[in-house]
């Protein structure tokens, strides 16, 4: 039997805090023009645009063939992230991106062949859900997140499973364990629970995926999603409304309203309510759990969710210990708490 997780306030470890690519000077974004240009000159000379996405991705890359070898290209700035290439070294991943980046700009119309348009290829490519926030986390850190991201929109096939791969278990820790490495993060040790949390809630989803466990959402998590105060934040979480779905029982019959215009027809309405267990959520809003929270743990558990997983700080997890003895055997928990806690063979 899958596990049942209700997945509450995950999203905020998904989202950046703002959007929009924070613009750093094109000297610290974009090194190697000379090499960049070379490359143009022989896109237009040898006709590379009429290549398949592939062949033209590796023509592309043995053009590059001779770049020196370099490390941490991607840490450029202390705190503002941004996409960015270097032309006058690369590592192993950076070399494939700029080749595939390159490789997509031949698309556009020659005019458009410019460092800008290659940095958009880079963003699209580089960043969950395509867009770079400013925030070091709206990068894809990992190559397993990188692919699920990609796949999921489309830009690549993932063949791992028709090619006979199974699954192993997740392993993706480099980050929060080595980050003396990594610039950004020596100088925003804040990042490094925020970091943690993301490569457990990718771990779960995964999971959910391979059909490992289950993850189910309510309609509170919705209607808490909808009031967020930022448009920006607002619609991408609209956007993703449907990608996780929802618990059964949510909702409760009280009644119908009927209206009779007698010759001129009649009128019958359900009367809803979303408090499925007055009892319980009146006890669980006693624990100081405001109102939306005190339903949504509610429908958690009287969907028999296992366990709760939200990332709210401020008002469930203070008061989980009040709630889970409520609630028993339902745990609430945090994304790094349940990996932990979950059989990964």
């Amino acid at each position: 039997m899958r596990l049942g997780i209700l997945i509450s306030i995950l999203a905020v470890a998904l989202i950046g805090t703002t959007r929009g690519a924070v613009t750093l000077p094109m000297r610290t974004v974009f090194k190697g023009q000379d090499r960049f240009e070379q490359l143009v000159v022989r896109a237009k000379a040898e006709n590379w645009k009429m290549l398949p996405i592939g062949e033209r991705t590796a023509v592309v890359g043995q053009a590059m063939v001779g770049t020196p070898y370099r490390f941490f290209t991607l840490e450029i700035d202390n705190r503002v992230e941004s996409p960015s290439v270097n032309f006058t070294g690369l590592d192993c991943w950076t070399f494939f991106e700029a080749a595939l980046a390159f490789a997509r700009m031949l698309d556009e119309p020659e005019t458009n062949w410019t460092p800008v348009q290659l940095l958009h290829y880079i963003e699209m490519d580089r960043y969950r859900d395509g867009e770079c926030t400013g925030e070091y986390l709206s990068r894809l850190h990992y190559l397993e997140d990188w692919l699920y991201d990609n796949n999921r929109r489309g830009l690549v096939a993932d063949l791992t499973r028709s090619l006979g791969g199974v699954s192993v278990p997740h392993s993706a820790r480099e980050m929060t364990s080595g980050w003396r490495h990594y610039r950004y993060l020596v100088h925003n040790r804040g990042l490094l629970r925020p970091l943690a949390e993301m490569e457990a809630v990718e771990l779960i989803y995964r999971l959910d995926s391979e059909g490992r466990i289950k993850i189910v959402t309510s309609n509170v998590g919705r209607q808490e999603q909808g009031r967020a105060t930022r448009p920006d934040i607002r619609d991408a979480l609209a956007a993703h409304a449907n990608d996780v779905p929802r618990v059964t029982n949510d909702h409760r019959l009280l009644g119908f309203s009927n209206l009779d215009y007698g010759n001129r027809g009649f009128i019958s309405s359900p009367i809803i309510s979303d408090i499925v267990d007055e009892d319980l959520y009146a006890r669980l809003h006693a624990t100081g759990l405001a109102n939306a929270d005190a339903r949504h743990v509610m429908n958690a558990f009287v969907n028999n969710c296992q366990f709760f997983v939200t990332l709210d700080w401020n008002d469930i997890l203070p008061r989980r210990a009040a709630a889970e003895a409520i609630c028993t055997p339902m745990s609430i928990v945090t994304p790094t708490e349940l990996v932990a806690m979950l059989p990964m063979e």
